[in-house]
């Protein structure tokens, strides 16, 4: 740039052509370029003419001075300002993944030590890492929503333009939205998935504090939707599908933003998109943030990553707003349902996109291949619509939202979260009235039993509801009185909603609720009505035992009032008689001595009584289950004594090896470094294995000499062969004993 000074006196007389011509680029014939490098006073009808170039900064173009031809997407990809970080990003842990940093730092020290003194510590290694992953992969199946938005918002959690060079064969990005401004916020492109071309729309963070400024930490202005909206009616021209990325906490809400249109822009976006007659799919890839994040997100799908959160307004704004203070902000997050599971149950999420343990930040490349594959799958479904059924499908999915229909009774899943009614105060009994009352009831039971008729069952069952009812109420006077009321309706929510999405228990409101369990227990003697609360639970366990031994007797009287009947049958008396006679004309003393044809028809008399018996049962509301022995306890007895001695050979053998010389010092060595172990040495605990693996080795060895394993054999042989002989082997061992006689075991229904 050339600067020129002139003095005012110096024009006078001076013709106009003649100022044109010494303000155009060259000054008499000389070019600026050449006065940049001297400087020189030119004397031409009374005009001083002064000139100085000043050197300008080179422009840094996006792309290098020899780029490669051959590079990743093409060269155009030299034209994009995102590069790879020149540091790597540091981690960060998050306060609910802290415990596992201590079984981090654990295995970083024993790698250290392995390293230093050069011992073998991969078994100590392996078995902490697969600790670690355990715990990771526990921590992660039952995050909170408070946790998921600190997942959604953690500042290595991978961007638009992560995903989109991970997915991508060619991309390049396009700017401007033809009205003079250029938002970094939201970035626009065309790439290409396996061939197929698509017009890419995100909002971009930053990957550290630099870049989150230059990207004003993702919020959009309206020149950013401006923007959005020409690349949208670009792709709608030229028929590329639109796959757009939301990550932001919302629209940027200052002043200027407000004067230059940002609510006119998110709503002429919104009008738009519905009117585009090209398929639209949105992935939430971290938060998003009411209009902010709609105003890109009005898709034929919209897919969430499993930690992503979608919401009208944060859990900080909505806990400020109804209970005055962001600290409600995890209580806030769980009345929203803004993670992903919540909004697909709700049908406003579509598909949830999964991660890998740790989060999307723990493995951003295999997330960036879970969301081609979610790409790839979503578009087949919708390119193969035409565009009137493309433009009714997207109708249809904002349509419906938020419907319901009137007299349909509530599913009890939701009535869990429903307002509960007000508990009505119940008046309870003194000491001295339930004590009659009991008394009564005792007397009723005592007159039953000496009567042999039914004990007064809706007396027990009427005194055990009240019973139950009163100590509940006792328990919550208790509870109120030692200040834990609020700590067990906290702990009531969270159990109810577990209860209510069929998954398992947390660990940790498991520990939490015996935490509660232990402080109670301990506490409880200290209540105020501790004394008839304890009276109340003594009399609930006494009249419940008693109602379970009345129901027991009574179902007694029951069976053996069936057994008899079907033992009174005359078919039956008749066949019974008939055996008799023929088993006493036999002579024979016992079942094995009986001819084959008596002992078929004993055993076929057998199966028909237990058929019948089981049929009768059944009618009681009875599970039968018939368990019959398989051993022979008679042919099987003679081996006793052999086995017994088989086995105190064996303990002598084990108590002169450990007796010996050797093995004692080997207990003392294991004595000495189990004693150092808990001093702390952790060397101490491979020697400690190896004594161990040692010592069961030595003992093994003896155990399996030659002499007692040949014992062993032939006494297992002959065992074998004479339950082979009596027919155990295919059952029939069972009818040629007395002993098998079928159990019954019954289940009240």
């Amino acid at each position: 740039m050339a600067s020129i000074s002139y003095s005012p006196a110096a024009f006078d007389g001076t013709s106009a052509s003649d100022l044109l011509r010494s303000s155009s680029s060259s000054v008499t014939g000389i070019p600026l370029k050449t006065l940049g490098k001297v400087r020189f006073v030119v004397k031409r009808r009374d005009v001083i003419v002064a000139a100085k170039m000043r050197k300008m900064k080179k422009h840094e173009y996006p792309w290098p001075a020899d780029p490669h031809p051959n590079v990743k997407g093409g060269v155009l990809t030299h034209l994009s300002h995102f590069k790879p970080l020149k540091e790597k990003q540091k981690p960060v842990t998050l306060d609910f993944e802290k415990p596992l940093v201590d079984l981090e730092k654990k295995i970083v020290d024993v790698r250290k030590m392995a390293n230093e003194t050069g011992l073998d510590f991969s078994d100590q290694i392996i078995s902490l890492e697969n600790k670690y992953q355990q715990a990771l992969k526990e921590l992660y199946l039952h995050l909170t929503p408070i946790q998921r938005v600190n997942i959604a918002r953690h500042p290595n959690r991978p961007t638009f333009l992560d995903h989109v060079f991970n997915i991508t064969d060619k991309f390049v990005e396009l700017h401007g939205d033809r009205a003079g401004y250029d938002d970094p916020a939201i970035v626009t492109g065309i790439g290409t998935i396996d061939g197929r071309r698509y017009m890419f729309i995100g909002q971009q963070k930053g990957r550290n504090t630099k870049e989150n400024i230059q990207r004003n930490f993702g919020m959009p202005t309206p020149h950013g939707y401006r923007k959005a909206l020409r690349m949208m009616y670009y792709a709608d021209h030229h028929g590329f599908p639109i796959v757009t990325f939301i990550d932001t906490p919302g629209a940027y809400a200052d002043l200027k933003s407000e004067e230059l249109g940002q609510g006119e822009a998110i709503a002429h976006n919104l009008r738009t998109m519905f009117g585009l007659k090209v398929p639209i799919v949105s992935i939430v890839i971290g938060e998003g943030g009411s209009g902010g994040a709609l105003a890109i997100g009005c898709a034929n799908k919209l897919l969430m990553l499993e930690n992503a959160v979608f919401y009208v307004a944060s859990p900080e704004a909505c806990a400020a707003i109804l209970w005055k203070s962001a600290k409600a902000s995890p209580k806030a997050a769980e009345k929203l349902r803004i993670t992903a599971p919540e909004l697909c149950k709700l049908q406003i999420c579509d598909g949830i996109i999964p991660e890998p343990p740790g989060g999307a930040h723990a493995g951003a490349t295999w997330t960036s291949q879970e969301i081609k594959a979610a790409i790839n799958e979503t578009m087949d479904e919708l390119m193969a619509m035409d565009t009137e059924e493309l433009l009714k499908h997207r109708m249809h999915k904002f349509r419906k939202l938020g419907g319901f229909q009137e007299g349909v009774p509530i599913d009890p899943k939701k009535k869990v979260n429903m307002k509960k009614k007000e508990e009505q105060t119940v008046p309870r009994s003194s000491k001295a009235e339930l004590e009659g009352e009991i008394e009564k009831l005792k007397q009723q039971i005592l007159k039953a039993k000496e009567s042999s008729t039914k004990p007064p069952e809706v007396a027990l069952k009427n005194m055990i509801e009240k019973l139950e009812e009163e100590a509940y109420h006792e328990y919550s006077e208790a509870i109120r009185a030692m200040g834990l009321k609020d700590r067990l309706e906290m702990l009531r929510e969270e159990v109810s909603k577990v209860n209510s999405k069929d998954r398992l228990m947390n660990p940790v409101l498991m520990d939490k609720i015996e935490k509660l369990k232990h402080e109670l227990n301990q506490s409880l003697s200290a209540a105020p009505n501790y004394t008839i609360l304890k009276y109340k639970l003594d009399m609930l366990k006494e009249v419940s035992t008693a109602k379970s031994l009345s129901k027991a007797a009574t179902m007694k009287q029951e069976v053996n009032k069936k057994l008899s009947e079907i033992m009174g049958r005359p078919e039956i008396k008749e066949k019974l008689e008939a055996l008799e006679a023929e088993v006493q004309s036999s002579g024979s003393s016992s079942f094995i001595d009986l001819d084959e044809g008596v002992k078929d028809k004993i055993l076929k008399l057998k199966s028909e009584i237990e058929l019948e018996m089981i049929s009768a049962l059944e009618s009681l509301s009875l599970e039968v289950v018939v368990v019959e022995s398989n051993a022979n306890p008679a042919s099987l007895s003679v081996f006793k004594n052999n086995v017994d001695n088989l086995n105190e050979e064996i303990n002598k053998t084990i108590e002169e090896v450990v007796n010996s010389s050797e093995l004692k010092n080997m207990m003392e060595l294991l004595k000495l470094e189990k004693a150092k172990a808990e001093a702390g040495n952790v060397e101490s605990e491979s020697k400690i294995e190896a004594l161990h693996q040692q010592i069961k080795q030595r003992i093994s060895e003896v155990i399996s000499s030659s002499e007692l394993k040949e014992k062993h054999q032939e006494l297992k042989a002959e065992i074998s062969e004479a339950i082979q002989s009596s027919g155990g082997a295919n059952g029939s061992l069972q009818k040629e004993t007395k002993h098998a006689e079928p159990m019954l075991e019954m289940n009240f229904a």
